[in-house]
């Protein structure tokens, strides 16, 4: 318990999970440990590996770990936290993005351990009858406990009847499985008590729920969320980790300190010690540390050895990506021989829209050969042949080459 306790903000109810691991030695069958993650983009992120360190701890205690990939929950997309539906994605982008999930997870659990599951083996094949028994286990009054709905049915904001169905969905994973034991962040809590309501009216032993907390990305104020494309990928390159870890704000870093390192015990006590003294320094040594977790101590070395040439020397990176450009793009507006800064900096692949462009134009995150540019009506003077550097941020660039129409 000692163990399972560690960095998690709630176990509920505590005394189930007791009674559950006593029964567990007693009887020798190990516990079902499960927690899903559902494959909206191909990335599993360093906010994620906070629970799936966990479940790693439940793993080393001699349990069975199921990671369930919800291949079949993505087509609806988890409501919560959210203020309006998730777009939706077909199977195709779904299995796409799943593809890579278990070399991901593998750089966290020992797969060779690991019952690696899809939900769609189960979810898929329910009929109608099937899906009216789930349905009749919970009540529209008790969904709208849910801060989430109850904030968007108090606003007035849609809420379609198949987002009800999600927390259903992710129940139904608990039965088929029997699960002892489920995993989530502090945002799935309403899930995860509510599975417990569910397997019961299916005669099952209610899951205990083990509460964790969530990491904050990159911006410092959301969640680290693929969807606010503000996290670093577990198996994101080398030097976009150590970048992105010296990105984030000196608010950070006591919190990413607990929950994205492995560090524990006296090494913990002096890296906070070291936050609070020198946050630079702190900052360099929590970069290392998720570094080397995911990629070894030897690419620390050419991680730490980039960012030092790329930022403190004021170097370009060894590999710029280059784009060639015709002059009459549509997305550069080229007018008397110039081009518009924000077409520029979305044809170059740095930004997705030009309103994205605009907003980090204005926030003073875009460069043209080392000059910053904030004006959202800038242009910028071309010919055939000619070429720039656009950089957004402190470590993505491009070289643009622009030729004739």
């Amino acid at each position: 318990m000692d163990v399972i306790r560690r960095g998690v903000v709630e176990i509920v109810p505590e005394e189930d999970l007791a009674r559950k691991l006593e029964e567990s030695r007693r009887d020798g069958r190990p516990l079902c440990i499960k927690q899903g993650f559902d494959p909206t983009r191909p990335d599993l992120h360093i906010g994620h590996a906070v629970s799936i360190r966990k479940l790693r701890d439940f793993q080393e205690l001699g349990h069975q770990v199921v990671f369930v990939v919800g291949d079949y929950t993505a087509r609806v997309g988890d409501p919560s936290g959210r203020s309006e539906a998730r777009p939706r994605l077909t199977p195709e982008e779904i299995d796409e993005n799943a593809r890579t999930y278990a070399e991901q997870v593998g750089r966290i659990l020992d797969l060779s351990q690991v019952r690696l599951e899809r939900n769609s083996q189960w979810l898929a094949p329910l009929d109608l009858a099937d899906l009216l028994e789930l349905t009749a286990s919970y009540t529209v009054a008790r969904m709208l406990e849910r801060d989430d709905f109850a904030k968007r049915y108090a606003e007035g904001r849609p809420i379609s009847l198949m987002e009800f169905l999600y927390p259903l969905m992710q129940a139904y994973d608990s039965v088929a499985l029997e699960a002892d034991v489920e995993l989530g962040g502090t945002d799935q809590k309403f899930n995860l008590l509510m599975t417990r309501t569910i397997q019961e009216r299916y005669g099952q032993v209610p899951q205990a729920c083990v509460i964790m907390p969530l990491l904050r990305g990159l911006d410092g104020e959301q969640k680290m969320s693929k969807s606010y494309d503000n996290y670093i990928g577990i198996t994101e390159a080398p030097e976009e980790q150590f970048g992105k870890t010296m990105s984030i704000p000196d608010t950070l870093l006591e919190e990413w300190l607990r929950l994205a390192t492995s560090l524990r015990g006296p090494d913990l006590d002096a890296a906070l010690a070291q936050a609070s003294a020198d946050p630079y320094q702190a900052k360099r040594a929590l970069a290392r540390s998720i570094v080397r977790e995911y990629h070894g101590a030897q690419a620390v070395q050419e991680a730490e050895a980039h960012f030092d040439r790329l930022f403190k020397e004021k170097e370009l990176p060894d590999a710029v990506p280059e784009v060639e450009l015709a002059l009459d793009d549509e997305r550069l507006r080229h007018e008397a021989h110039a081009v518009w800064v924000p077409g520029l900096v979305v044809a170059a692949g740095l930004a997705k829209s030009n309103n994205e462009a605009i907003r980090l134009l204005e926030q003073g995150a875009v460069r043209l050969d080392g000059e910053r540019v904030q004006d959202r009506n800038a242009t910028r003077p071309v010919a055939p042949g000619a070429e720039v550097v656009v950089q957004r941020g402190k470590r993505r660039f491009a070289r643009v080459r622009f030729r004739a129409s």
